[in-house]
């Protein structure tokens, strides 16, 4: 796993986000993926509830496989 863990700071060396920069909020090693804050973002669709009657799009982060990023040192 490339001794990343959640609070490091990585940057991202491929991928449609490749030179972003953010810091690992969770890491799933079974899978060998992190997630990474502002990073790979993509659309989930929220159906209309009672609390939220309108529903919509939200944003969410997806996971990174750990070989697509460097930790940055500092």
């Amino acid at each position: 796993m490339a001794n990343i863990k959640k609070g490091d700071t990585v940057k991202l060396i491929a991928g449609d986000d490749k030179g972003k920069t953010g810091i690992v909020i969770k890491v799933f090693p079974k899978k060998d993926k992190i997630l990474v804050e502002g990073c790979k973002i993509a659309k989930k669709a929220i159906k209309p509830t009672e609390e939220n009657k309108a529903g919509g799009f939200s944003n969410i982060e997806m996971p990174i496989h750990v070989s697509n990023v460097a930790k940055v040192e500092g």
